[in-house]
């Protein structure tokens, strides 16, 4: 199993990792800082991450390895890291769409995965942000950490070698499409409860049904029936 490189700081992992492929030392590498000053986000958003309280991690694999469709990828990690979380804390954690996790209301993990291609080899790159020490998120309501969520202090190592032997151990796991979304669907945030939405500037109340197989989110909106979103199309506020 190749193991997790620890940097003592670097401005984003995601970025950090590209430059270890091209010297082509493992067929798959990790990489982790706890100190990461320019965290990126899904669509161009950030992640902000205070010293020694949280972890930022990215793993690199060959395209070849992994078994799903690649519009899938997405929800196949975040299914594989809510199963992580909900046996790591005994705490229930759900997905919310597309991309965060969820334990007790508030987001403690985000997915951003990107395709490369490195000295004619494509590879995934798998980013992870998890907050684990954190407590104060006093510019993000939403936010919250293993700490604040659960009363658990993990150590930061232990918890990323954990965390790294458990994606390696599922990432590149045969799941149908359909075994894929229903376990998705089953875990989905705030499904089959009424929520307040915003798309186009407009509020309105909606119940989540489900994420199809291209990766659409299904609301029955109050006012409007039932439509689907693609990201970034509709904002769940709760």
């Amino acid at each position: 199993m190749a193991s997790v490189l620890y940097l003592k700081e670097c401005a984003s992992t995601n970025d950090e990792i590209e430059s270890f492929l091209l010297y082509g030392q493992s067929e798959i590498q990790a990489i982790c800082t706890f100190n990461q000053t320019k965290g990126k986000g899904q669509y161009g958003n950030s992640w902000e991450s205070p010293e020694n309280l949280n972890v930022a991690y990215s793993l690199a694999i060959p395209s070849e390895k992994i078994k799903v469709r690649g519009n899938l990828l997405n929800f196949h990690t975040a299914a594989i890291l809510r199963d992580f979380l909900a046996n790591l804390t005994k705490t229930e954690a759900a997905i919310k769409w597309p991309n965060d996790l969820i334990i007790k209301n508030k987001k403690v993990s985000g997915i951003l995965i990107e395709k490369k291609t490195m000295n004619e080899k494509s590879y995934f790159i798998i980013g992870i942000g998890l907050n684990v020490l954190q407590e104060n998120f006093e510019n993000l309501p939403k936010a919250g950490s293993l700490l604040t969520q659960t009363g658990i202090q993990f150590n930061l190592e232990d918890l990323t070698n954990q965390l790294h032997e458990f994606i390696l151990n599922h990432i590149s796991e045969e799941i149908t499409d359909e075994n894929l979304l229903a376990k998705l669907n089953v875990n989905l945030f705030r499904k089959d409860l009424i929520s307040v939405f915003e798309s186009n500037r407009i509020r309105q109340n909606g119940i989540i049904q489900n994420v199809d197989e291209n990766g659409f989110l299904w609301v029955d909106l109050e006012n409007e029936g039932l439509k689907k979103f693609f990201h970034k199309e509709i904002e769940l506020l709760y």
